[in-house]
């Protein structure tokens, strides 16, 4: 019998139980998404490091109107771009964008992010204990981050909100599109205004640039909108979830702050651990594994499996502060790596550099089996994270 996703959590931070039975049976599966369509599900590290670099697999499809579809999502549910210019089309996009997130933008950037992440963490000892790590940090810092970086208003930020929340609907196509829409006519107000009042920022900076239209400014800068805040949030939760459950490496850590750099990366390698993936579609006949998958299937590359890959990762379910392992998958690999990927590394270092040392004795509020992780969205991520200290 074909297994079906979403696959069912019993905790946020472990594998399910039927993804764990999958990778134990091989490489890659048969599976049904979440609307009922077939695809391969890869769960082997090695064999989805090396298919998220190979230029056989792509986001776009011959035929998208009939291609399989990973739910109802008009931002990442089906097939995106143009099938006969894919590759020139993401190698442009990446040649504008790379400048704006190049390691000295970033250096320089690195203080204004660690400045408010103290504000916000002064704000939460002001509020005292308990609190929703989730509302009070989670949320708002990603925001504050990527507003300034793209030029956005910050006071804004719950009206687009609830456009990036919409466009992210993996179960309501309407709503979804709905959300894009908004979300893109707002894009272009923005850069109306840019043009007749120009700031320190990447919106202004692709205007004035001369190399993209209006209509690729707003595109580009609510795509990173998205994509610069969501995930991020889910990070931040989890990567907390991480240490409030794990009592012995939250001590190792607050004892040595220089462990930072790779506690923030075993967060961001223990996530992911529902099972999806990023979807590819296959643009010829290719093997992988003992299975040959035909051109134009839906092909999944599970980087959360691959991350919990026992041939890979000594013990992949314990968190370890400590752990110094083989890079994890969660910003991808080769020619479609994350681009805004220094950008997350930044916040979470800011977050966990600070908050241990602000809140030595946090600890959940509530039992972890009462946390809800949101099924209803691309992102997921946890609804809320109550704490006390």
């Amino acid at each position: 019998m074909t297994v079906q996703l979403p696959f069912e959590q019993t905790h946020p931070l472990k594998v399910a139980p039927l993804l764990r039975q999958l990778q134990r049976d091989g490489v890659i599966h048969r599976i049904r998404t979440a609307v009922g369509h077939e695809a391969w599900l890869v769960t082997g590290y090695e064999q989805v490091r090396a298919l998220l670099a190979d230029d056989r697999l792509g986001r776009s499809h011959p035929d998208p109107d009939n291609a399989a579809r990973t739910g109802e999502s008009a931002l990442f549910g089906g097939p995106l771009g143009n099938y006969d210019s894919e590759a020139a089309d993401s190698a442009r996009m990446r040649t504008l964008l790379q400048p704006h997130f190049s390691p000295k933008r970033m250096r320089a950037f690195r203080s204004r992010v660690e400045e408010l992440t103290t504000r916000l963490l002064d704000d939460l000892a002001e509020h005292g204990s308990p609190a929703d790590l989730h509302q009070a940090l989670a949320l708002p810092l990603p925001i504050l981050v990527i507003c300034e970086l793209l030029g956005v208003p910050y006071a804004d930020r719950e009206q687009f909100r609830a456009w990036t929340e919409a466009a992210g609907d993996v179960r309501d196509r309407a709503r979804s599109e709905s959300g894009l829409g908004e979300l893109f006519g707002y894009g272009q107000q923005l850069v109306a205004r840019k043009r007749k009042e120009p700031g320190d920022d990447f919106i202004s900076r692709m205007c004035a640039s001369g190399e993209v239209s209006d209509d690729e400014v707003a595109m580009m800068s609510m795509f990173m909108l998205f994509a610069g805040h969501e995930t991020t949030v889910v990070a931040i939760g989890m990567g907390a979830l991480c240490l409030l459950t794990n009592p012995g490496q939250q001590q190792t850590l607050a004892d040595d702050p220089s462990l930072v750099t790779s506690a923030v990366e075993e967060m961001l390698r223990t996530q992911g651990t529902g099972g999806g993936g990023i979807p590819r579609y296959a643009r010829t006949d290719l093997q992988i594994g003992d299975v040959t998958v035909r051109a134009g299937e839906l092909v999944l590359l599970d980087s959360g499996a691959a991350n919990h890959d026992a041939a890979v990762f000594s013990e992949p379910d314990r968190f370890d502060v400590t752990r110094h392992a083989v890079p994890h998958l969660t910003f991808g690999h080769g020619g479609h790596y994350c681009i805004g990927a220094p950008l997350a590394r930044m916040e979470l270092q800011a977050v966990f550099s600070q908050l241990l040392a602000c809140f030595p004795q946090m600890r959940l509020a509530v039992p972890v089996e009462e946390l809800r992780v949101r099924a209803d969205v691309l992102t997921g991520g946890l609804v809320a994270l109550p704490v006390e200290w």
